[in-house]
């Protein structure tokens, strides 16, 4: 074999094992990827029940319900986006800085009732911060435009309490 055809069958093996490293490692990133969500995305095309995905929004005012089940504690609540509500189930405790009428990312994914089972919940860590992804499920909503100053009190939107939200999220 000559020099020339040695080196070129070199350069196609080290092409080739750079390719799979490559897809193997983009293959690997893809299925830890998760996707934000807001309520009415997730009410329109709900994600597949083995999906991940980060659903926020702002805590619907009046949803808020604890349970115990045994030693564990069971938080359910309402996630609006003002045009949607989302139902969370969340097992264990919530972050001190959760509240009615604040903004939230749960994570986590839908179970087969139509509830989001939480595996995580997020709270802002002040008055006036707001996740990125929550200020633009709000602005794309028309319920928040930032030319006008800081996004709403949740308390002062139409669907704040949690019988109107879900009237909301069932119009079509």
């Amino acid at each position: 074999m000559k020099r020339k055809t040695r080196r070129l069958w070199l350069v196609i093996a080290c092409v080739v094992g750079l390719g799979s490293a490559a897809a193997l490692t983009l293959s690997a990133f893809s299925s830890n990827i998760q996707l934000f969500m807001a309520p009415s995305q997730v009410k329109a095309q709900p994600p597949a029940a083995d999906r991940t995905v980060r659903l926020g929004g702002m805590v619907v005012a009046g949803s808020v319900r604890r349970e115990r089940h045994g030693e564990t504690p069971v938080n359910i609540f309402d996630v609006t986006d003002g045009q949607a509500a989302v139902t969370v189930r969340f097992e264990g405790i919530l972050p001190d800085l959760f509240r009615e009428g604040q903004s939230v990312v749960a994570v986590g994914s839908m179970a087969p009732d139509g509830t989001f089972t939480a595996s995580e919940v997020l709270a802002k860590h002040d008055e006036t911060y707001m996740p990125k992804e929550v200020a633009e499920a709000l602005q794309k909503s028309g319920k928040w435009d930032p030319k006008f100053g800081p996004p709403p009190n949740a308390a002062s939107w139409n669907a704040m309490t949690s019988k109107d939200s879900k009237a909301a999220g069932q119009a079509p």
